[in-house]
């Protein structure tokens, strides 16, 4: 697995290296000390897992977050960030993060934050499940996998769904299953509807606080 480290400070890639050799001892590093660098390595090369620090040189906060994420939009990205304000860890996951680790977090709650979006799960820590505009509401399944809760969905809502809380966009889940960007908009209002929720980034809300991730395998 190849892993883009971006953070304007190297010794904390340097020791992101030593840490997440406990996720996979044959990882793969390519290190960026800027957005700019992130973004050329990007056109150059694919990775299967991101790591961006929010506030770096140039570009900074979410508009690094989106640059990156614009240049490798089906790659999972985790921010890590020195702050953990809700509202950001909100804008980031609207943003398409797959997931926000705070850089005060524990070894091990890092390995096992990767752990969840490498498996296609989205991370969000703690205080941010009962964020700012209070409690996200969520239907009353207490199943723990994202295929059994949303048993009143079709196959494709399902696909559409497990597609949209990692964060891609409506154009890319189209292409990937073959579908018009209208037809995933009505997709994910079904969705929405059974989960009760109003948005994606709800959805994603939803998801987190039942601890639902997406199966190994998805539905095509």
């Amino acid at each position: 697995m190849h892993v883009l480290l971006v953070d304007d400070h190297p010794m904390f890639r340097q020791g992101l290296k030593f840490l997440l050799t406990d996720l996979d001892e044959s990882l793969q590093f390519t290190e960026a000390g800027s957005c700019d660098q992130a973004l050329d390595m990007l056109r150059k090369q694919s990775v299967n897992l991101i790591l961006l620090d929010l506030n770096m040189p140039g570009t900074k906060g979410i508009g690094a977050l989106q640059a990156v994420i614009k240049a490798a939009p089906t790659t999972p990205l985790a921010v890590l960030s020195g702050e953990d304000k809700p509202a950001l860890i909100r804008a980031a996951i609207e943003a398409g993060a797959s997931g926000f680790v705070p850089k005060s977090s524990t070894s091990q709650a890092l390995v096992g934050a990767l752990q969840l979006i490498l498996t296609g799960g989205i991370y969000l820590p703690e205080n941010a499940l009962g964020e700012v505009a209070g409690e996200v509401p969520v239907s009353d399944s207490s199943n723990t996998n994202l295929a059994d809760h949303g048993s009143r969905l079709s196959d494709r809502q399902t696909a559409v769904l497990l597609r949209a809380i990692q964060g891609q966009p409506n154009k890319v889940i189209a292409r990937e299953l073959g579908i018009a960007q209208g037809t995933v908009k009505a997709h994910l209002s079904a969705v929405y509807r059974v989960l009760g929720v109003n948005n994606r980034t709800e959805a994603v809300y939803a998801a987190a606080k039942l601890g639902l991730r997406p199966p190994l395998q998805d539905i095509g």
